[in-house]
Protein backbone atom coordinates (compact mmCIF):
# COMPACT_ATOMS: atom_id res chain seq x y z
CA UNK A 1 0.00 0.00 0.00
CA UNK A 2 1.30 3.64 -0.85
CA UNK A 3 2.93 5.34 2.18
CA UNK A 4 1.34 7.37 4.44
CA UNK A 5 -2.31 6.05 3.63
CA UNK A 6 -4.17 4.33 6.51
CA UNK A 7 -5.39 0.92 5.93
CA UNK A 8 -8.64 0.01 4.07
CA UNK A 9 -11.89 0.69 5.65
CA UNK A 10 -13.07 -2.40 7.87
CA UNK A 11 -16.82 -3.44 7.95
CA UNK A 12 -18.20 -2.87 4.69
CA UNK A 13 -16.74 -0.46 1.97
CA UNK A 14 -17.24 3.33 2.77
CA UNK A 15 -19.93 5.04 0.80
CA UNK A 16 -19.57 8.13 -1.36
CA UNK A 17 -22.33 10.01 -3.02
CA UNK A 18 -21.20 12.42 -5.30
CA UNK A 19 -24.62 15.05 -5.98
CA UNK A 20 -24.51 18.40 -8.58
CA UNK A 21 -26.39 19.72 -10.85
CA UNK A 22 -26.97 17.61 -14.51
CA UNK A 23 -23.72 18.38 -16.94
CA UNK A 24 -21.66 19.75 -14.25
CA UNK A 25 -19.21 16.88 -14.40
CA UNK A 26 -19.86 14.73 -12.32
CA UNK A 27 -19.22 11.61 -14.26
CA UNK A 28 -15.76 13.09 -15.00
CA UNK A 29 -15.22 13.86 -11.37
CA UNK A 30 -16.81 10.46 -9.80
CA UNK A 31 -14.38 8.55 -12.49
CA UNK A 32 -11.13 10.56 -11.93
CA UNK A 33 -11.60 9.94 -8.32
CA UNK A 34 -12.49 6.53 -8.20
CA UNK A 35 -9.63 6.07 -10.48
CA UNK A 36 -7.03 7.88 -8.04
CA UNK A 37 -8.37 5.54 -5.05
CA UNK A 38 -7.45 2.66 -7.28
CA UNK A 39 -4.28 3.75 -8.12
CA UNK A 40 -3.74 4.16 -4.45
CA UNK A 41 -4.24 0.39 -3.70
CA UNK A 42 -7.85 0.54 -3.37
CA UNK A 43 -10.62 -1.87 -4.09
CA UNK A 44 -13.49 1.10 -5.69
CA UNK A 45 -16.73 0.30 -7.54
CA UNK A 46 -18.60 3.51 -9.44
CA UNK A 47 -21.80 3.02 -9.42
CA UNK A 48 -24.05 5.39 -11.64
CA UNK A 49 -27.19 6.69 -10.20
CA UNK A 50 -28.67 8.32 -13.24
CA UNK A 51 -30.98 7.25 -15.97
CA UNK A 52 -28.38 8.35 -18.38
CA UNK A 53 -26.37 5.67 -17.63
CA UNK A 54 -23.16 7.18 -19.02
CA UNK A 55 -21.06 7.64 -15.56
CA UNK A 56 -18.82 4.61 -16.25
CA UNK A 57 -18.08 5.61 -20.08
CA UNK A 58 -14.62 7.25 -19.32
CA UNK A 59 -13.70 4.32 -16.63
CA UNK A 60 -14.18 2.04 -19.38
CA UNK A 61 -12.66 3.59 -22.33
CA UNK A 62 -15.92 4.67 -23.78
CA UNK A 63 -17.84 1.55 -23.34
CA UNK A 64 -21.42 1.90 -22.03
CA UNK A 65 -21.87 -0.33 -19.68
CA UNK A 66 -25.37 -2.85 -19.74
CA UNK A 67 -27.41 -1.47 -17.00
CA UNK A 68 -29.02 -3.16 -14.02
CA UNK A 69 -32.35 -2.57 -15.39
CA UNK A 70 -31.91 -3.54 -18.63
CA UNK A 71 -30.12 -6.75 -17.66
CA UNK A 72 -32.74 -7.77 -14.75
CA UNK A 73 -35.78 -6.78 -17.22
CA UNK A 74 -34.33 -9.17 -19.89
CA UNK A 75 -33.60 -11.82 -17.36
CA UNK A 76 -37.30 -11.50 -15.85
CA UNK A 77 -39.01 -11.69 -19.46
CA UNK A 78 -36.79 -15.24 -19.75
CA UNK A 79 -38.62 -15.80 -15.95
CA UNK A 80 -35.09 -15.88 -15.24
CA UNK A 81 -34.67 -13.52 -12.74
CA UNK A 82 -33.52 -15.52 -10.11
CA UNK A 83 -30.63 -16.91 -12.02
CA UNK A 84 -29.48 -12.95 -11.91
CA UNK A 85 -25.72 -12.81 -10.15
CA UNK A 86 -23.37 -9.51 -10.08
CA UNK A 87 -21.18 -10.97 -12.87
CA UNK A 88 -24.35 -9.81 -15.22
CA UNK A 89 -24.42 -6.05 -13.48
CA UNK A 90 -20.94 -5.36 -12.19
CA UNK A 91 -17.97 -5.28 -14.81
CA UNK A 92 -14.54 -4.71 -14.37
CA UNK A 93 -11.76 -2.79 -16.44
CA UNK A 94 -7.61 -1.90 -15.50
CA UNK A 95 -6.76 1.80 -15.82
CA UNK A 96 -3.56 3.33 -16.25
CA UNK A 97 -0.66 1.00 -14.06
CA UNK A 98 -3.16 -1.83 -14.18
CA UNK A 99 -5.16 -0.95 -11.08
CA UNK A 100 -8.77 -3.02 -11.47
CA UNK A 101 -11.64 -0.72 -11.11
CA UNK A 102 -15.75 -2.01 -10.78
CA UNK A 103 -18.29 -0.51 -12.21
CA UNK A 104 -22.05 -0.40 -12.52
CA UNK A 105 -24.51 1.45 -14.02
CA UNK A 106 -28.05 1.52 -12.82
CA UNK A 107 -29.81 2.70 -15.62
CA UNK A 108 -33.55 3.56 -16.00
CA UNK A 109 -36.77 3.74 -17.38
CA UNK A 110 -36.32 4.82 -21.30
CA UNK A 111 -37.20 8.87 -21.78
CA UNK A 112 -40.67 9.52 -20.86
CA UNK A 113 -41.75 6.30 -20.09
CA UNK A 114 -41.40 6.38 -16.26
CA UNK A 115 -40.47 7.24 -12.66
CA UNK A 116 -36.15 7.32 -12.41
CA UNK A 117 -36.09 8.02 -9.18
CA UNK A 118 -38.41 4.11 -8.70
CA UNK A 119 -35.70 2.95 -11.05
CA UNK A 120 -32.75 3.80 -8.82
CA UNK A 121 -34.39 2.66 -5.32
CA UNK A 122 -34.97 -0.77 -7.20
CA UNK A 123 -31.58 -1.19 -7.99
CA UNK A 124 -30.31 0.06 -4.49
CA UNK A 125 -32.33 -2.93 -3.54
CA UNK A 126 -31.80 -5.53 -6.13
CA UNK A 127 -27.53 -5.05 -5.51
CA UNK A 128 -28.03 -5.49 -1.89
CA UNK A 129 -30.16 -8.35 -2.81
CA UNK A 130 -26.57 -9.65 -4.70
CA UNK A 131 -24.57 -8.85 -1.55
CA UNK A 132 -23.57 -4.98 -2.26
CA UNK A 133 -22.99 -4.56 1.52
CA UNK A 134 -20.90 -8.01 2.02
CA UNK A 135 -18.74 -7.35 -1.07
CA UNK A 136 -15.13 -6.80 -0.31
CA UNK A 137 -15.01 -2.81 -1.65
CA UNK A 138 -13.36 -0.56 -0.40
CA UNK A 139 -14.94 2.30 -1.02
CA UNK A 140 -18.67 2.58 -3.58
CA UNK A 141 -18.80 5.85 -5.44
CA UNK A 142 -22.52 6.76 -6.41
CA UNK A 143 -22.89 9.61 -9.11
CA UNK A 144 -26.08 11.21 -8.62
CA UNK A 145 -28.46 13.11 -10.57
CA UNK A 146 -28.83 16.40 -8.55
CA UNK A 147 -31.03 18.91 -10.05
CA UNK A 148 -34.13 17.16 -8.58
CA UNK A 149 -33.27 15.74 -4.98
CA UNK A 150 -36.62 13.59 -5.59
CA UNK A 151 -37.73 10.49 -3.23
CA UNK A 152 -35.80 8.20 -5.45
CA UNK A 153 -32.65 10.38 -5.80
CA UNK A 154 -32.17 11.35 -2.62
CA UNK A 155 -31.75 7.06 -1.29
CA UNK A 156 -28.67 7.82 -0.26
CA UNK A 157 -29.70 9.91 1.79
CA UNK A 158 -33.23 8.97 3.35
CA UNK A 159 -31.61 5.09 3.93
CA UNK A 160 -28.34 6.30 4.82
CA UNK A 161 -26.69 4.40 2.58
CA UNK A 162 -24.03 7.29 1.56
CA UNK A 163 -21.78 7.83 4.96
CA UNK A 164 -20.18 11.08 3.34
CA UNK A 165 -21.31 12.89 0.45
CA UNK A 166 -19.99 15.47 -2.13
CA UNK A 167 -21.53 18.54 -4.30
CA UNK A 168 -19.62 19.29 -7.53
CA UNK A 169 -20.51 22.84 -8.87
CA UNK A 170 -19.56 25.71 -10.65
CA UNK A 171 -19.27 29.27 -10.08
CA UNK A 172 -23.27 29.21 -11.93
CA UNK A 173 -26.06 30.15 -10.15
CA UNK A 174 -28.08 27.24 -11.64
CA UNK A 175 -25.62 24.69 -10.28
CA UNK A 176 -25.00 26.67 -7.18
CA UNK A 177 -29.40 26.39 -6.46
CA UNK A 178 -29.10 22.57 -7.38
CA UNK A 179 -26.34 22.76 -4.54
CA UNK A 180 -28.28 24.36 -1.99
CA UNK A 181 -31.20 22.10 -2.36
CA UNK A 182 -28.97 19.06 -2.05
CA UNK A 183 -27.31 20.60 1.47
CA UNK A 184 -31.11 21.00 2.26
CA UNK A 185 -32.27 17.47 2.14
CA UNK A 186 -28.89 16.05 3.50
CA UNK A 187 -29.75 18.90 6.32
CA UNK A 188 -33.56 17.62 6.54
CA UNK A 189 -32.21 13.70 6.45
CA UNK A 190 -30.01 14.30 9.14
CA UNK A 191 -31.95 15.99 11.63
CA UNK A 192 -34.44 12.67 10.78
CA UNK A 193 -31.90 11.00 12.91
CA UNK A 194 -30.16 9.79 9.23
CA UNK A 195 -26.01 9.42 9.38
CA UNK A 196 -25.00 11.10 6.16
CA UNK A 197 -23.04 13.72 6.83
CA UNK A 198 -22.25 16.33 3.92
CA UNK A 199 -18.16 16.96 3.32
CA UNK A 200 -17.96 19.61 1.18
CA UNK A 201 -18.06 21.52 -2.11
CA UNK A 202 -16.04 20.60 -5.43
CA UNK A 203 -15.92 23.56 -7.40
CA UNK A 204 -15.78 22.05 -11.16
CA UNK A 205 -14.44 24.59 -14.24
CA UNK A 206 -13.23 26.90 -11.70
CA UNK A 207 -13.31 30.43 -14.07
CA UNK A 208 -11.79 32.21 -10.75
CA UNK A 209 -14.63 34.82 -10.36
CA UNK A 210 -15.01 32.89 -6.44
CA UNK A 211 -19.03 33.04 -6.33
CA UNK A 212 -18.59 29.27 -5.05
CA UNK A 213 -16.64 30.49 -1.97
CA UNK A 214 -18.60 32.95 -1.10
CA UNK A 215 -21.53 30.71 -1.18
CA UNK A 216 -20.08 27.93 0.37
CA UNK A 217 -19.19 30.73 3.08
CA UNK A 218 -22.41 31.18 3.62
CA UNK A 219 -23.55 27.62 4.20
CA UNK A 220 -20.75 26.57 6.41
CA UNK A 221 -19.59 24.07 3.79
CA UNK A 222 -15.77 23.90 3.08
CA UNK A 223 -14.77 24.19 -0.64
CA UNK A 224 -12.55 20.50 -1.14
CA UNK A 225 -10.89 20.98 -4.36
CA UNK A 226 -11.07 23.83 -7.23
CA UNK A 227 -10.78 21.94 -10.53
CA UNK A 228 -10.12 25.03 -13.07
CA UNK A 229 -11.33 25.33 -16.62
CA UNK A 230 -9.02 23.77 -18.88
CA UNK A 231 -9.69 23.08 -22.77
CA UNK A 232 -7.18 20.37 -22.85
CA UNK A 233 -9.06 18.47 -19.93
CA UNK A 234 -12.36 18.83 -21.19
CA UNK A 235 -11.77 17.51 -24.69
CA UNK A 236 -10.32 14.34 -22.66
CA UNK A 237 -13.60 14.03 -20.55
CA UNK A 238 -15.30 14.18 -24.23
CA UNK A 239 -13.01 11.45 -25.60
CA UNK A 240 -13.82 9.54 -22.61
CA UNK A 241 -10.12 9.59 -21.18
CA UNK A 242 -9.07 10.21 -17.42
CA UNK A 243 -7.56 13.58 -16.87
CA UNK A 244 -4.83 11.93 -14.51
CA UNK A 245 -2.71 12.00 -17.32
CA UNK A 246 -2.73 15.89 -16.82
CA UNK A 247 0.28 16.33 -14.06
CA UNK A 248 -1.71 19.15 -12.13
CA UNK A 249 -5.05 17.66 -12.71
CA UNK A 250 -3.69 14.13 -11.17
CA UNK A 251 -2.02 16.33 -8.64
CA UNK A 252 -5.89 17.98 -7.47
CA UNK A 253 -7.07 14.47 -7.80
CA UNK A 254 -4.68 12.28 -5.79
CA UNK A 255 -4.34 15.59 -3.10
CA UNK A 256 -8.35 14.85 -2.55
CA UNK A 257 -8.16 11.05 -2.81
CA UNK A 258 -5.47 10.94 0.26
CA UNK A 259 -7.61 13.47 2.14
CA UNK A 260 -10.68 11.26 1.72
CA UNK A 261 -8.60 8.23 3.03
CA UNK A 262 -7.76 9.54 5.73
CA UNK A 263 -10.75 11.38 6.31
CA UNK A 264 -8.20 14.64 7.02
CA UNK A 265 -11.07 16.20 4.68
CA UNK A 266 -12.16 20.16 7.10
CA UNK A 267 -14.64 18.57 9.65
CA UNK A 268 -18.52 19.54 9.22
CA UNK A 269 -21.34 19.55 11.60
CA UNK A 270 -24.60 18.87 10.32
CA UNK A 271 -26.23 21.34 12.69
CA UNK A 272 -23.68 24.07 11.73
CA UNK A 273 -24.74 24.11 7.61
CA UNK A 274 -27.21 26.57 7.00
CA UNK A 275 -28.99 25.84 3.61
CA UNK A 276 -30.05 29.40 1.93
CA UNK A 277 -33.69 31.08 1.74
CA UNK A 278 -33.98 32.42 -1.51
CA UNK A 279 -33.62 35.78 -0.77
CA UNK A 280 -30.26 35.19 0.84
CA UNK A 281 -29.40 32.77 -2.13
CA UNK A 282 -30.36 35.46 -4.49
CA UNK A 283 -27.93 38.28 -2.47
CA UNK A 284 -24.98 35.75 -3.06
CA UNK A 285 -24.92 36.91 -7.01
CA UNK A 286 -25.47 40.78 -6.24
CA UNK A 287 -29.41 40.30 -6.90
CA UNK A 288 -32.63 40.58 -4.80
CA UNK A 289 -36.39 39.71 -5.12
CA UNK A 290 -38.47 42.80 -5.40
CA UNK A 291 -41.00 42.37 -2.83
CA UNK A 292 -44.20 43.06 -4.44
CA UNK A 293 -46.39 40.47 -5.94
CA UNK A 294 -47.03 40.47 -9.70
CA UNK A 295 -50.69 41.12 -11.20
CA UNK A 296 -52.70 38.20 -11.64
CA UNK A 297 -53.75 37.83 -15.73
CA UNK A 298 -57.44 37.43 -15.83
CA UNK A 299 -59.14 35.19 -17.68
CA UNK A 300 -60.85 37.05 -20.97
CA UNK A 301 -57.31 38.47 -21.60
CA UNK A 302 -55.65 34.94 -21.55
CA UNK A 303 -59.03 34.45 -24.03
CA UNK A 304 -58.35 37.20 -26.00
CA UNK A 305 -61.13 39.33 -24.55
CA UNK A 306 -63.52 36.73 -24.77
CA UNK A 307 -66.04 35.30 -21.98
CA UNK A 308 -64.02 32.27 -20.09
CA UNK A 309 -65.86 29.09 -20.62
CA UNK A 310 -66.57 26.81 -18.08
CA UNK A 311 -64.42 25.43 -16.49
CA UNK A 312 -64.00 21.40 -17.30
CA UNK A 313 -63.33 18.88 -14.51
CA UNK A 314 -60.48 17.76 -15.42
CA UNK A 315 -59.83 13.90 -14.74
CA UNK A 316 -55.71 12.45 -14.36
CA UNK A 317 -56.64 8.94 -13.69
CA UNK A 318 -54.44 8.19 -11.57
CA UNK A 319 -56.45 5.85 -9.74
CA UNK A 320 -57.46 3.97 -12.75
CA UNK A 321 -53.72 4.11 -13.57
CA UNK A 322 -52.65 2.60 -10.09
CA UNK A 323 -54.88 -0.56 -10.06
CA UNK A 324 -55.71 -1.20 -13.71
CA UNK A 325 -52.34 -2.52 -14.59
CA UNK A 326 -53.36 -5.18 -12.11
CA UNK A 327 -56.79 -7.02 -13.47
CA UNK A 328 -56.17 -9.80 -10.87
CA UNK A 329 -57.27 -7.90 -8.51
CA UNK A 330 -60.38 -8.97 -6.42
CA UNK A 331 -62.81 -5.93 -5.44
CA UNK A 332 -61.42 -6.08 -1.52
CA UNK A 333 -57.57 -5.61 -3.00
CA UNK A 334 -58.75 -2.97 -5.56
CA UNK A 335 -60.19 -0.91 -2.46
CA UNK A 336 -57.19 -1.04 -0.29
CA UNK A 337 -55.09 -0.59 -3.34
CA UNK A 338 -57.21 3.00 -3.78
CA UNK A 339 -57.68 4.01 -0.62
CA UNK A 340 -53.63 3.81 -0.05
CA UNK A 341 -53.39 6.18 -2.96
CA UNK A 342 -56.18 8.45 -2.64
CA UNK A 343 -55.13 9.00 1.26
CA UNK A 344 -51.54 8.36 1.53
CA UNK A 345 -50.41 9.26 -1.78
CA UNK A 346 -48.82 5.80 -1.76
CA UNK A 347 -48.58 4.16 -5.29
CA UNK A 348 -48.86 0.17 -5.42
CA UNK A 349 -46.39 -1.35 -7.90
CA UNK A 350 -47.36 -5.07 -7.27
CA UNK A 351 -49.78 -6.83 -5.27
CA UNK A 352 -50.40 -10.28 -4.41
CA UNK A 353 -52.25 -12.93 -2.37
CA UNK A 354 -49.99 -15.05 -0.17
CA UNK A 355 -51.48 -17.71 1.85
CA UNK A 356 -49.96 -17.12 5.02
CA UNK A 357 -49.53 -13.45 4.77
CA UNK A 358 -52.73 -12.63 2.89
CA UNK A 359 -52.69 -9.21 0.90
CA UNK A 360 -49.14 -8.27 0.38
CA UNK A 361 -48.27 -5.21 -1.11
CA UNK A 362 -45.16 -3.65 -2.69
CA UNK A 363 -44.97 0.61 -2.69
CA UNK A 364 -43.08 2.67 -5.06
CA UNK A 365 -40.94 -0.60 -6.38
CA UNK A 366 -39.47 -1.09 -2.63
CA UNK A 367 -41.47 -0.92 0.45
CA UNK A 368 -44.01 -4.37 1.54
CA UNK A 369 -46.33 -4.00 3.07
CA UNK A 370 -47.81 -7.43 4.32
CA UNK A 371 -51.38 -5.93 4.35
CA UNK A 372 -53.49 -9.16 5.49
CA UNK A 373 -57.59 -8.71 4.73
CA UNK A 374 -59.47 -5.61 4.13
CA UNK A 375 -60.94 -6.10 7.71
CA UNK A 376 -60.12 -3.24 9.99
CA UNK A 377 -59.12 -0.97 7.13
CA UNK A 378 -59.48 2.58 8.96
CA UNK A 379 -56.89 1.30 11.87
CA UNK A 380 -54.25 0.44 8.81
CA UNK A 381 -54.67 3.34 6.85
CA UNK A 382 -54.22 5.31 10.26
CA UNK A 383 -51.03 3.39 11.31
CA UNK A 384 -49.24 4.05 7.57
CA UNK A 385 -50.11 7.97 8.01
CA UNK A 386 -48.42 7.82 11.64
CA UNK A 387 -45.15 6.21 10.38
CA UNK A 388 -45.23 8.70 7.11
CA UNK A 389 -45.46 11.88 9.46
CA UNK A 390 -43.17 10.48 12.19
CA UNK A 391 -40.38 10.65 9.07
CA UNK A 392 -38.76 7.05 10.43
CA UNK A 393 -38.08 4.88 7.67
CA UNK A 394 -39.38 1.77 7.06
CA UNK A 395 -38.97 -0.96 4.21
CA UNK A 396 -41.44 -3.61 6.20
CA UNK A 397 -44.43 -3.33 7.56
CA UNK A 398 -46.64 -5.77 8.93
CA UNK A 399 -50.60 -5.24 9.18
CA UNK A 400 -52.00 -8.41 9.68
CA UNK A 401 -52.88 -7.49 13.32
CA UNK A 402 -53.52 -4.06 13.86
CA UNK A 403 -53.25 -4.05 17.93
CA UNK A 404 -49.62 -4.33 17.40
CA UNK A 405 -47.75 -4.11 13.96
CA UNK A 406 -44.70 -4.37 13.26
CA UNK A 407 -42.14 -2.49 10.91
CA UNK A 408 -38.34 -2.01 10.28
Amino acid sequence: MPANLKPAPSGGARMLAVYGKGGMGKSFFATNLVSKLALLGYRVLQLGCDPKHDSCNALFGGVSLPTLGDVWRAFKEAGREEELQAQDVIFKTRIMGGATVYGCEIGGPEVGRGCGGRGITFGFDLLEKLGLSRWALDYVVMDFLGDVVCGGFATPLSRSLAEEVIILCGNDRQSLYAANNIASAAKYFASMGGRTRLVGLVVNRDDGSGVAARFAERINLPVLASIPLDRTVRELADACKLALGEPRFDAIFERLARQIVARATPPVEMDAVRPLEYREFLSVFGADEPDIVPEGARAEELFGGHAAPAVPVLELELLSRAVGDQPELDPAARRVVTRLLKDLGMYVTEASQDPRKGLTLTVDGHTTICFGDERELDSKVAILAALQKSGEPFRYVDLRRPASPVYR
